[in-house]
């Protein structure tokens, strides 16, 4: 809550801040709350209250192509009889309500095209008078939870106002008469260093850090689990992890379940090109079989306890993997032995049986809450077990009496009632003993010893505890505490790997190479640039570096070479709900674009963390790939909530995301300062970088610049920085990454790029991007004019910054695959950076920000072999940067168009799927 008042005869407004939204409530004791988008201040007779409230029809930030700015209104509320009448409305919108003493005057912002202009309303006559033409913009393309525009206020004769613009307080009387109110502030801020941890790019050997689908089996002896697409078993606890199958092809073994007896295992064979077989096998491996006679999109099988029937999912693709078979989804069971398939539900997942070999446990959600659900196995018979604000994923018990659930990414444990009734579930408490099995986070629960033993996984880590430690058979004393305590060691399950890299030498003649090695951008003419395996050996004039012989040559002669590209802030698919596919056409995209790594500040651990590793292993291509995995996220939602209540539980929520792999937090949404604050305390105590997003609240992002966030995510929503905000940013060691192409405040980057170039027929990027989802994301377009766009305008606001020392790094937050990165470089340009400048902010700048300069971000030796060759100059035309004629990762080097490698090796890209 920002604003809690009384009138003192019990009607109240509260202010109140929420994910994004914000609304007035106004309560009498007779009457509930009514809920408006709005910046309340009371009228001078303290009868009514005037408040902003949003008109548009959706969203804001959809509507924000609406050139009158009209998506507010002004309303007002009369306590007395509780009606609402319209104060202010019209083009250009109102907003910022300010009565004035006498009660006859109202002042507001209002726009003339994309200006703010200070307007009076004469409430007797409706008369409407400008009294100031250069407001800074307001902010009604953008949220309203702190308001629209600085506050203003009467002088006490009702004569003039007192209000803010181009950051100074100025006055203006009726006439248009205005001035400068000088004033001077000496202040002082406590700002926190932020962790800046150095992160090894490309080690040469590594160790797993997030196995899938982790199952102890029945007896509690052996454990199954996914790394880098196929399956392991590994006898506890101390048993070599063994391949479970012999399979040498691309085939991805994955969801893997134990049979009751523990003499079989059932699990999904998927590739690109055959999709999804469900298969079964012995606990040694032998006896496979296909069970299911189509192939499909198939998710989560699970044995009925007698052996005889499976039940799974089978979902749909059509976007990162292929549209075949995806008709129907929903729980299907099939017979063990193979035969017809046979549909439960459309609605539900995660099926699973109890005791019973005649129904189907079934996870469904309701808003917020998991519910918890039975069926026949023809979807008949329904019965709700339980529901939990919050909670996700339930685990029933072998025997049927106790289930597992997660809520706040930990495990908890309680008693399934026999019955059909519905149970509260929840760590705050239910009708039935609730235990929290796990001392941090928990992924991949599951039963043994005939529901004896609770097993989850955390990062590579496995553990396990007994149900009766956690629920003794006997309560515990009176003042007695309960004896359970989580266990805190568990049993390893990470795999030594070796990183992928080629072998021999590379050279490259002939090109103009950019290093982005010195403050001129370090530029050879006619260079050569020697490769040994992944690494850059030799670099200069051709008259100065001597050729090995026996290398391979690669004349690049009369094009330009850069590093690659790093976006510092790219969302993007890497799998499809666990299935990661052998071909991410994403990936490919932003590859052949030249961006070679990515750092993605959201995305699901069980897809990101894998797929890094698998492209560290060569399994897959794609951009070197890092993450933060799930969002530390404050806002109400299931299964993404972070409950934060102290320093302790910020630090469980770090810790687990660094156990499965993340290369950083991010910081997002937490409701109050002391909760963002310990998220990036405990990232400090565990060394770990931690970006954040302000979602558009300018005080908000001050304050993460001051807590010690490693990065500020987002542009700061304010059209133009002052003195203030410029000199406190740039004594920090905070990095900023604007996202221009999702710029707040009005039309950003994304929407002009789209508008002013023809993406669908982009030589490159038509290529890899499925022309179902391209096309009509980009070929019917609206255009605005230029000085409607404020992607330039965020960029002019950022060079102030970078001038002053502050790292500013592209991110083109997934917008459109790899040419995102480029839209960034251009709206750069487009706000006053030189291509130099650009550049930079496209390579060493975010190798800096994120930690991995040592290795990438510019082309000098001993570096990684990451670089962009380009046919021609981008520091004489920035828009030169998406003329790509060769890409290499990792010492490897790939035509753009069709990622096929060349000069280096003749590996060939397989073909996509909706090439028919």
């Amino acid at each position: 809550f920002t604003t809690a008042r009384s009138l003192g005869t019990g009607e109240i407004w509260i202010y109140h801040v929420g994910g994004g939204d914000g609304y007035v409530a106004v309560k009498k004791a007779s009457e509930g709350l009514q809920k408006e988008l709005g910046e309340p201040v009371y009228a001078p007779d303290g009868k009514s209250f005037y408040y902003t409230r949003n008109v548009s029809p959706g969203p804001i930030f959809e509507y924000a192509q609406d050139s009158n700015g009209s998506l507010f209104e002004i309303e007002e509320y009369d306590f007395e009889t509780g009606e609402v009448s319209t104060a202010v409305q019209g083009a250009g919108g109102a907003t910022r309500p300010a009565p004035s003493p006498d009660g006859t005057k109202l002042a507001f912002v209002r726009r003339e095209r994309n200006q703010s202009k200070l307007y009076v309303k004469d409430l007797q006559t409706g008369q409407l008078t400008k009294l100031y033409d250069a407001l800074d913009p307001d902010l009604q393309e953008t949220w309203a939870v702190n308001g629209l525009y600085p506050n203003m206020d009467w002088l006490p004769d009702s004569k003039a106002i007192v209000f803010w613009a181009g950051g100074k307080i100025r006055r203006v009387d009726m006439s248009g008469n205005s001035q400068v109110i000088p004033f001077r502030v000496s202040d002082t801020r406590v700002v926190i260093d932020p962790p800046q941890p150095k992160i090894d790019v490309a080690p040469d050997t590594f160790r797993t850090k997030m196995p899938r689908f982790v199952d102890v089996a029945p007896d509690g002896k052996r454990v199954v689990f996914e790394s880098l697409g196929k399956l392991y078993v590994k006898q506890l606890p101390n048993g070599a992890a063994t391949r479970l199958t012999q399979t040498k092809g691309e085939e991805r073994e994955v969801f893997p379940s134990w049979s009751r007896d523990g003499q079989r295992l059932v699990y999904v064979e998927w590739t690109d090109t055959g999709l999804g077989r469900i298969r079964t096998v012995a606990a040694n491996g032998s006896g496979g079989r296909v069970v299911t006679a189509d192939p499909g999109h198939y998710r989560r099988p699970r044995f009925s306890p007698d052996g005889q029937t499976i039940a799974f999912e089978r979902g749909s693709g059509g976007y990162l993997l292929s549209d075949l078979r995806s008709g129907d989804p929903g729980v299907y069971r099939v017979p063990t032995a193979g035969g017809a398939v046979t549909k439960v539900t459309g609605s539900g997942s995660f099926p699973q049986f109890g005791a019973a070999n005649d129904r189907i446990f079934l996870t469904r959600g309701d808003g917020p809450s998991g519910v918890l659900v039975s069926t026949d196995l023809n979807g008949e018979a329904e019965r709700t077990h339980a529901k939990g604000e919050m909670v996700a994923g339930f685990e029933v018990s072998p025997d049927g009496a106790h289930i597992a659930f997660r809520d706040n990414f930990a495990a908890y444990v309680m008693p399934l009632a026999a019955g059909p009734q519905e149970i509260g579930v929840g760590k705050g408490g239910s009708a039935m003993p609730v235990v929290k099995a796990s001392a941090g986070g928990a992924t991949y629960l599951s039963w043994s010893g005939s529901g004896k033993q609770l097993n989850w996984s955390l990062g590579p880590t496995l553990y396990t505890a007994s149900l009766d430690a956690m629920m003794p058979s006997m309560p515990a004393k009176e003042g007695e505490k309960p004896a359970y305590k989580a266990p805190e060691t568990g049993i390893d399950l990470s795999l030594p790997v070796t990183a992928a890299k080629p072998s021999g030498t590379t050279v490259l003649t002939g090109a103009r190479i950019v290093t982005m090695a010195g403050a001129n951008g370090g530029v050879i003419e006619n260079g050569v640039i020697v490769i040994t395996g992944n690494r850059i050996t030799a670099i200069g004039p051709a008259a100065s570096v001597s050729i090995p012989s026996g290398a391979r040559r690669v004349d690049v002669a009369g094009k330009t070479i850069i590093p690659g590209l790093i976006d510092a802030h790219a969302h993007g698919p890497q799998g499809d709900d666990d299935i990661i596919p052998n071909q991410n056409w994403s990936a490919l995209a932003h590859l052949a674009l030249g961006v070679t790594t990515v750092f993605d500040p959201s995305n699901q651990a069980s897809e990101a963390f894998p797929s890094e590793e698998m492209q560290r292993a060569g399994l897959i291509l794609g951009p070197r790939t890092f993450s933060t995995g799930e969002i530390v996220y404050g806002a109400r939602s299931r299964g993404t909530l972070n409950d934060i209540k102290d320093y302790d539980d910020a630090l469980a929520h770090v810790r687990r995301l660094k156990e499965q792999g993340a290369a950083g937090i991010k910081n997002y949404n937490q409701p109050r300062r002391n909760q963002r604050q310990q998220v990036v305390a405990a990232s400090i105590a565990e060394n770990i970088q931690v970006v954040a997003e302000g979602a558009s609240l300018f005080a908000q992002d001050m304050a993460l610049i001051a807590d010690g966030n490693t990065a500020l995510e987002h542009n700061i929503p304010q059209m133009v920085l002052y003195e203030d905000v410029i000199r406190f940013f740039s004594q920090t060691k905070v990095a900023y990454t604007p996202t221009l192409v999702v710029t707040y405040g009005g039309l950003a980057g994304d929407p002009y790029w789209r508008a002013h170039t023809d993406v669908w027929r982009h030589p490159i990027l038509s290529q890899h991007v499925p022309p179902h989802i391209l096309q009509p994301n980009n070929v019917r377009r609206t255009m605005a004019p230029d000085e409607d766009y404020v992607d330039d305008k965020s960029a002019r606001e950022s060079k102030k910054l970078l001038e002053r020392g502050v790292n500013v790094s592209i991110g083109a937050h997934g917008q459109e695959e790899g040419i995102g990165s480029h839209w960034e470089l251009w709206s750069f340009a487009r706000g006053g950076f030189s291509p130099l400048q650009a550049l930079q902010a496209g390579t060493i700048l975010p190798a800096e920000k994120l930690g991995m300069e040592k290795d990438i971000g510019s082309l000098e030796v001993g570096k990684l072999a990451d670089l962009v060759v380009l046919d021609a100059n981008p520091l004489e035309n920035i828009r030169n940067s998406d003329k790509i004629s060769g890409v290499m990762i990792n010492g490897r080097l790939y035509n753009p168009m069709t990622m096929d490698e060349f000069g280096t090796g003749s590996a060939k890209r397989s073909p996509y799927y909706w090439v028919k």
